[in-house]
């Protein structure tokens, strides 16, 4: 047996040994729970950050994948004792992708940390399909994290910069991420849609520093830009999305929300869920102001090695603490200005005495407390807290160069192709590759997440997008690659006109260009057929692109003979 045989029964033996380990902790741990269920019926097992609570509400995530409306959206709110709802569908802003995503980007960083928090693949089929309900973030308006939506307070949910960038991060992490550790194999494994992630990249930069269209700036984007999320790839856009938090939000006693936020406030009438359409005018320069804001600063500085920061926030957040009788730190979700006080606030803002109301202590700002103490006093470091180590910027590759696959539809284009000079290459010199169109991606990636059991149907028939397409495929020993969707016949007319054709593909590798971000090079499939190239001898618009590309010198891409073989052999 020569070594190369070797090596591959090596990998196979390899694999099926993974595989087995995987199979083996699937069984002992729903062994386990079957026997805490039998002693305890009465009782539901609240794992996995919930997983188990989440899953009672199976139907919703399966209509929310393909309606996106705010009646089938998760609920935000759980009995803590229970796991089932505690409200109506309609008694609360539901619709708040910024918590699910916020979910899922924890599991991640539990999981990479090395603790398994998912030891059954049917919660990898629900986790694989909260992966779904959350890929179309950049597109779905929601109530945020504030749970109003709007900045008028009317009801409607709006686009928020603060759900799509946790949405964004969430799928970063999530990807590729074996939920079992290292005990797990193939089928525990978590796929995001590359494209979905670039979508909400670009929604986010094109949002930021604004929260939303009604919102200018918004203190939530601290958890964005900064810990827990990191979702900003721009330097420049997170120092000028914190400094425009800190000049226009920033108090004695933290900051506010938002811009006119009456919540809490003396003006707010409590007795009233909206507001009247031009209200917010009377919340101006009384809004209250959160110190756990304070929180996000310190901890941001302690992961951007920002220590004037860092000492700045401290010394505002310990002025306002306040003690039990024990000595133990106590803060509160908020301070108002108080109803006799209100006008003279108007007339100078920051002059007033502000008192602690809400929450008290408040959780959220407890928590994210001790965590920077923690950390600054060096109990803990960073890559403890983010062991994906997503606050560590990575620059994208500037010099990137787009691999173009052609292939002939048959020997006679070939040989055209030649005369030109252009290498290309037939279906059967490819081979193992098979080369299809990107309809049957689509269809592969129904299959993901789905589970009859759990009545999850996996993800909708969707278009898969550039960077999916650029991709090579591995499925049981077979290599697949893709055509770019608009290339379908069957499914975009529009491809029928050459002229249109060329247009999209240089679109596309302009696209590729600024987007891809990925290991390795996007490579490009491109089918030449007859239909493209029109009569011979005659130089259709098809064929002087083909020519460009083939010297190199449109848009950064260039053709590399046998390319595919190539990125095989890499």
């Amino acid at each position: 047996m020569g070594p190369i045989a070797r090596l591959s029964k090596t990998r196979r033996n390899g694999r099926r040994q993974g595989e087995s380990v995987r199979i083996r902790t699937e069984c002992s741990q729903a062994y386990a729970r079957s026997a805490l269920l039998y002693d305890a019926p009465d009782q539901i097992v609240l794992e996995g950050l919930g997983v188990v609570a989440r899953a009672i509400q199976i139907e919703k995530v399966e209509k929310f994948k393909k309606s996106q409306s705010r009646a089938d959206s998760l609920h935000a709110k759980y009995n803590i004792a229970t796991g089932a709802k505690c409200v109506s569908d309609e008694g609360w802003g539901h619709l708040q992708i910024d918590a699910t995503s916020l979910y899922i980007l924890t599991l991640a960083q539990m999981t990479a940390s090395g603790l398994q928090i998912v030891f059954t693949l049917d919660e990898v089929s629900f986790v694989q399909n909260l992966v779904f309900y959350i890929e179309s973030a950049y597109r779905t308006p929601d109530y945020g994290i504030w749970e109003r939506g709007d900045k008028t307070n009317n009801g409607l949910p709006e686009l928020n910069a603060s759900s799509v960038g946790m949405a964004k991060a969430a799928l970063e992490a999530i990807d590729e991420m074996d939920l079992f550790g290292c005990r797990g194999g193939a089928e525990s494994v978590i796929h995001v849609l590359t494209d979905e992630k670039q979508h909400c990249d670009t929604i986010l930069h094109s949002l930021l520093p604004r929260e939303s269209t009604s919102k200018e700036v918004d203190s939530s984007l601290l958890s964005v830009i900064s810990f827990p999320a990191f979702a900003c790839s721009d330097p420049e856009l997170v120092n000028k999305t914190r400094e425009k938090i800190e000049r226009e939000l920033k108090g004695k006693y933290g900051c506010k929300r938002f811009l006119r936020d009456g919540y809490q406030t003396a003006r707010e009438d409590p007795n009233r869920l909206y507001y009247e359409p031009a209200e917010l005018k009377i919340f101006e320069n009384v809004e209250c102001e959160w110190p756990v804001f304070f929180t996000y600063f310190i901890l941001d500085g302690l992961f951007t090695g920002r220590d004037e920061q860092v000492e700045e926030y401290r010394h505002l957040l310990n002025s306002i603490l306040d003690y039990d009788d024990s000595g133990s730190v106590l803060i509160p979700e908020l301070y108002f200005v108080p109803a006799d006080k209100v006008d003279l606030e108007c007339e100078s803002p920051h002059s007033q005495k502000r008192y602690p109301g809400g929450k008290f202590p408040h959780m959220w700002a407890q928590s994210l407390y001790f965590l920077g103490c923690l950390l600054y006093d060096r109990l803990i470091d960073p890559p403890e807290l983010d062991p994906l180590n997503r606050h560590h910027f990575i620059a994208k590759n500037i010099d990137l160069v787009i691999q173009i696959a052609l292939v002939a539809e048959d020997e006679s284009i070939k040989e055209e192709l030649s005369v030109h000079g252009i290498d290309s290459q037939t279906v059967d010199e490819l081979r193992p590759i098979h080369v299809h169109p990107a309809r049957y991606l689509s269809k592969a990636y129904t299959r993901l997440g789905k589970n009859a059991k759990l009545g999850l149907s996996g993800r909708p028939f969707l278009d898969i997008g550039y960077l999916g397409t650029s991709k090579l495929y591995s499925h049981r020993k077979t290599i697949f690659a893709f055509h770019p969707q608009f290339m379908d016949h069957e499914q975009f007319y529009l491809s029928w006109d050459v002229d249109m054709l060329v247009d999209f593909i240089q679109s596309n590798l302009a696209y590729l260009k600024r987007s891809w971000n990925l290991n390795g090079r996007p490579t490009m499939t491109l089918e030449v057929t007859r239909y493209l190239l029109g009569e011979q001898g005659h130089k259709t618009s098809m064929l002087k692109l083909l020519q460009k590309l083939n010297s190199g010198y449109s848009m950064g891409a260039r053709s590399v003979r046998d390319v595919a073989k190539n990125e095989i052999a890499d």
